[in-house]
């Protein structure tokens, strides 16, 4: 056996140790959930969704885990169901109903709960309102075994004149111990201004932590938000509308409080926030869609240092006020006219005489 030096021995088992570590470093990292996540939004859109248990055993099949088997449900949704536009059609009668309550095709439907009837029917037509998208999510999830739940509410929702009521559903799921929020009816996309629905994945609603989601969703049972302090209902009803690009500014505060800024031709409107993010834009515009964007008002400002900008009022026209941060919208308010505050003031008066 030739002979070899304690220096050649041990820089040696160095180099060896070196690439182990290196070779363990590499698994470990292709083994992360956030690779795992990404190849299974990958695969799902390569499966046809046919029957409800046939699906779930497919969707399944790609993650290893309970939060594999989630995400893969979760993003095949996402992917494949669209959202159902005709209840935005004016023109339609007003007796227009759910479109996924009618009896199943075949004789044994009697024997199915209504949310494998619901899930059935999205499956086939691949359209579906709040309610088709939670019970398909919740069937698929009975079927892998997993818990969730479907949670309804109010909704502050992204579509100008909406009414605000009991008006969405959502899902909770039980994962690692805990409960975890999620929409993947507003995951899936959003309902463009001329009622068309404009298919965006938006990973801000998968296990979105509650803190975050009580800003647009409030649950009919407080238990619902997960949180220990949840806030009254008045002050979530009469805040600004927060966009998602909110939470990612790390906005910490904004002045007005309440989202109905009352005014009158000649007024000036000031907008203040702080955020825990650089300030590269920061503007205040009745546009909700501009094609470029102005600079601050001001110099740039550092993160934690208060923002501030004035609109000037100069007509009655404008019913919304959207609040830019870096590029994005953070913020929507709604102009009410003082003048015709009074003036219905005036006419109920009338009527009471």
């Amino acid at each position: 056996m030739p002979y070899v030096s304690k220096f050649v021995f041990t820089r040696a088992m160095k180099i060896l140790s070196t690439i182990f570590l290196l070779l363990s470093f590499i698994i470990s990292f292709s083994q992360t959930p956030r690779g795992d996540i990404n190849e299974i939004d990958r695969k799902v859109r390569f499966i046809p969704g046919i029957t409800t248990d046939s699906l779930a055993k497919q969707l399944i099949a790609l993650g290893d885990t309970d939060l594999e088997k989630v995400r893969a449900i979760f993003r095949w949704i996402t992917e494949n169901i669209e959202y159902n536009t005709k209840i935005f059609n004016r023109n339609r009668k007003k007796s227009f109903g759910p479109i996924y309550y009618e009896d199943a095709d075949d004789s044994s439907a009697i024997l199915k709960t209504l949310n494998e009837r619901v899930a059935a029917k999205v499956l086939k037509k691949k359209i579906a309102v709040c309610d088709g998208y939670t019970r398909l999510f919740k069937t698929l999830c009975d079927h892998a075994g997993i818990r969730s739940e479907i949670i309804t509410g109010y909704a502050r929702t992204n579509k100008p004149g909406a009414r605000f009521g009991v008006n969405h559903s959502w899902n909770a799921v039980y994962l690692d111990s805990s409960w975890h929020l999620l929409d993947v009816t507003w995951a899936s996309g959003f309902i463009s201004y001329s009622d068309e629905f404009i298919r965006r994945y938006d990973d801000f609603y998968f296990l979105t932590p509650p803190q975050q989601f009580i800003r647009d969703h409030y649950p009919e049972d407080l238990k619902w938000t997960l949180l220990t302090d949840p806030p009254a209902f008045r002050e979530f009803y009469n805040g600004p509308f927060r966009y998602s690009f909110y939470i990612k500014s790390g906005i910490t505060s904004y002045l007005p409080v309440k989202g109905i800024i009352e005014t009158a031709v000649g007024d000036t409107i000031k907008i203040e926030l702080t955020a825990k993010t650089i300030a590269r834009n920061f503007f205040v515009t009745d546009e909700p869609v501009v094609d470029t964007l102005p600079l601050l008002s001001q110099p740039a400002q550092e993160a934690g240092e208060k923002l501030s900008f004035s609109y000037p009022v100069t007509s009655f026209g404008k019913e919304w006020l959207y609040v830019y941060y870096n590029d994005e919208v953070v913020m929507r308010y709604k102009l009410q006219a003082k003048k015709q505050k009074a003036d219905l003031a005036n006419r109920n008066k009338i009527q009471n005489d």
